[in-house]
């Protein structure tokens, strides 16, 4: 029994090293839109790089799992956090009417190298120990350095401070100073506040599938996209709901498979729309925050989705420790996602000044372009009746309209 409770500990120990990286990569994020908009997207996407690179240098010559923690688990989930915020933030830069097609392109590159890289790691490990593979993966994650210098944000796109508030903040105290660091003017929108609440709450049980798939499989089984987002009448927080919506209901299903092929085919769809889901995050904040408030609209958001994503895979593993069974943990991890597809619901309710006061701007100018020309006739006719004349295209009033004064040529 001491033997079964020391491999326990053991095994979570060494799964905690994952958990912090990424806990840490969205934990961060906040952070990471902080420094975007202090010392801009290039320069905080290299240092994001080379934390990440040098956390992954240092993991392989680390003979404890209690330094793991620190190099892999913190030092590189935070450089992978100060890489990853940027990288959406830049595409609206350059995109608007097509940025969810080129979310959707940044999205299928991360999930091409999510499928190579393991048959890649696999075959390092086979050929050389586990050190030189770190050490490879370090040199892979330090492109990210080269990458970031290509990086041109337009001019005008952040937060710039004056010399002024520069010298003001200064002379602040440590709160004050974190305080006019982040971009209060978010958290005046509803429609933000709304989605980066109900996103996390549909994230408790989004990782539970990913993370205990190949154990369920082994239980049960005995024979073992952006584009549309771009339409202008498609309303991308419907589309967001219809992936949280499909990814509950996935979910569920997954309980009631009792062949492989049918398995791989629920994976199948619920990749479609968790794809859906993380190729609209860039696209909605910068709808809903604008390019000046976006890279920490999606810290921020990434920031309160690090705790459901780190903690509903253990709450999930508990429950079977008990249940011997994923039944459970699969049917209640496929709640919150469409709780909060639901609750995405309210954002249809509310909105922001700044749309209502484009409503009104928008309503002047159509009542105004489609003014009937009757109606004009009819003021010029009541302004010539009432004594106003016109003269060059300027009405005056008869007590104002002055004889014009008589010159008399003198002959002589």
């Amino acid at each position: 029994k001491r033997l079964e409770i020391i491999a326990m500990n053991r095994d979570f120990m060494n799964s905690l090293v994952g958990s912090l990286a990424i806990g840490s990569t969205f934990f961060f994020s906040p952070l990471a839109g902080i420094v975007t908009d202090k010392i801009g997207i290039r320069w905080t996407t290299f240092l994001g790089g080379a934390m990440a690179a040098g956390g992954m240098l240092l993991s392989s010559f680390c003979n404890s799992v209690e330094f793991l923690y620190l190099t892999y688990g913190i030092l590189f989930g935070i450089g992978a956090s100060l890489a990853y915020t940027p990288s959406l933030v830049i595409l609206g830069h350059y995109f608007k009417r097509y940025l969810g097609v080129v979310n959707g392109f940044v999205t299928a590159g991360s999930s091409v190298f999510t499928i190579i890289m393991p048959f890649s790691l696999a075959f390092l490990l086979a050929k050389v120990n586990l050190e030189s593979t770190m050490i490879c993966m370090a040199v892979l994650i330090s492109l990210i350095m080269g990458c970031a210098m290509l990086f041109k944000p337009l001019p005008g796109m952040q937060q710039q401070s004056s010399p002024a508030q520069t010298s003001r903040i200064h002379g602040q105290s440590f709160w004050k100073k974190v305080r006019g660091a982040v971009n209060v003017d978010i958290w005046k929108k509803k429609r933000y506040v709304i989605w980066a609440l109900a996103v996390p709450s549909a994230l408790f049980g989004y990782f539970v599938p990913y993370v205990h798939m190949l154990k369920f499989v082994e239980d049960t089984i005995d024979d073992g996209d952006g584009k549309i987002a771009d339409i202008p009448k498609v309303n991308r927080i419907v589309l967001q709901q219809i992936s949280f919506f499909s990814i509950g209901l996935l979910t569920m299903l997954l309980t009631v498979t009792n062949s492989f092929s049918m398995l791989v085919v629920i994976s199948l769809f619920m990749g479609l729309f968790d794809g859906c889901f993380i190729s609209l995050l860039g696209p909605i904040a910068f709808e809903i925050c604008g390019q000046k408030g976006a890279s920490q609209a999606i810290g921020f958001l990434l920031g309160f989705c690090s705790i459901p994503l780190t903690v509903g895979p253990p709450i999930a593993g508990m429950i079977y420790d008990v249940t011997k069974s994923y039944t459970i943990p699969f049917r209640l991890a496929g709640i919150p996602p469409i709780v909060g597809a639901l609750a995405l619901s309210l954002m249809h309710c509310v909105r922001d000044q700044e749309e209502e006061e484009e409503e009104v701007k928008q309503n002047t100018m159509v009542s105004l372009t489609e003014a009937p020309l009757h109606e004009s006739s009819a003021t010029l006719q009541n302004d010539v009746e009432s004594g106003k004349k016109i003269a060059n295209g300027i009405y005056q009033t008869k007590s104002t309209i002055a004889k014009p004064p008589s010159f008399h040529r003198s002959h002589g």
